[in-house]
């Protein structure tokens, strides 16, 4: 991963984006590339790693563990992990990430009306 300069112009004018609209919030949580993607997978139930990864096939293994990771930090995602040999994870949304389903059923009926238009 990359270091951040907190104080850049950049992070200053996303912090302050975040704080005041609601939407860029929430876009800060799941506005990238797989994020969504993930959270889609999960709404379905809990998953083990490795069966995540295969819906998934065109992520690397670096960002799909690094987007898990930062799911779990924003507490979209729980990881359960089982002691057994070899490790059982399941990723699972939480409460939180669940409340995202209606967003997400949302933005795809948008998706679909007017994708086709572009």
């Amino acid at each position: 991963m990359y270091t951040v300069k907190e104080t850049s112009t950049n992070q200053l004018n996303k912090s302050v984006a975040t704080e005041i609209c609601p939407v860029s919030y929430t876009l800060s949580k799941i506005g990238n590339r797989w994020k969504p993607l993930i959270i889609f997978e999960l709404s379905n139930g809990p998953m083990r790693y490795g069966v995540l990864k295969k819906a998934l096939p065109n992520i690397t293994e670096k960002m799909l563990i690094q987007n898990l990771r930062e799911l779990e930090i924003d507490n979209l995602v729980t990881r359960e992990v089982k002691p057994v040999v070899p490790p059982h994870v399941t990723y699972a949304l939480s409460e939180k990430g669940d409340a995202l389903k209606p967003l997400f059923e949302s933005m795809a009926q948008w998706g679909r009306t007017y994708w086709q238009n572009d």
